[in-house]
């Protein structure tokens, strides 16, 4: 923690102003832990959200970065911690419900990946962070980071925009399952998008769209 401390003391001024960063409802983030969820546009993501926060954010990064000498380290140093992307990682699991009783912020992106330039409405939500909130029984932190290209980047203008906590017994659980854990997270990623696009949002991934789109085919 005191290498992540001088790390922010030194770095996160500089990464706010070379980004161009306005912080928005700073006062939603929980001083106990919590998950924190926002849409992902590019890997400098990260920087932006950690610096933004003002506390640290844990984040579980796949476990083949650990297997790169200096940048295995350097993740590790500032709270990073490995996760089995390939299926349920037990350990992963157990390690975050620990940190998280220890009143730790861990941060999850709902789409898995980057979704650069894209509307992330559109955009397919995966049913990790639905497991990770079920299996901790944890409050979620919904959070966006906008800006006009759609993506994150230097000199640029972005907003980090924290919305209001969600309770775990909003998240609707009744006894867990895959298709418990999608439809949290759909839901969870719904209220991310909501802080920029309202709370009418209706999210459309891919096949959800292309479902649509046969359905009016065979009406027509």
């Amino acid at each position: 923690m005191g290498f992540y401390r001088t790390m922010y003391a030194i770095f996160a001024k500089p990464i706010l102003r070379l980004y161009r960063v306005k912080v928005e409802g700073l006062e939603n983030v929980p001083a106990e832990g919590c998950i924190l969820a926002c849409n992902h546009t590019a890997f400098s993501d990260v920087l932006v959200l950690s610096a933004a926060a003002k506390r640290q954010v844990r984040y579980m990064a796949k476990k083949e970065l650990f297997k790169i000498p200096l940048l295995g380290r350097l993740i590790a140093a500032l709270g990073a911690y490995p996760v089995n992307r390939g299926g349920a990682d037990v350990g992963s699991i157990k390690r975050t419900i620990g940190l998280l009783e220890e009143g730790e912020l861990i941060g999850i992106f709902p789409q898995g990946t980057r979704h650069g330039y894209e509307d992330p409405r559109k955009t397919e939500v995966k049913g990790g962070i639905g497991m990770i909130a079920y299996h901790t029984r944890s409050a979620v932190l919904p959070a966006f980071i906008d800006n006009k290209r759609g993506k994150t980047g230097i000199f640029r203008r972005n907003a980090v925009i924290f919305g209001n906590l969600i309770p775990y017994e909003e998240l609707g659980f009744t006894d867990g399952g895959a298709k418990e854990y999608m439809a949290v997270s759909e839901e969870i990623f719904r209220r991310v998008c909501a802080i920029k696009y309202g709370e009418d949002t209706v999210l459309t991934p891919p096949e959800q769209e292309r479902a649509g789109k046969r359905g009016k085919e065979k009406a027509e």
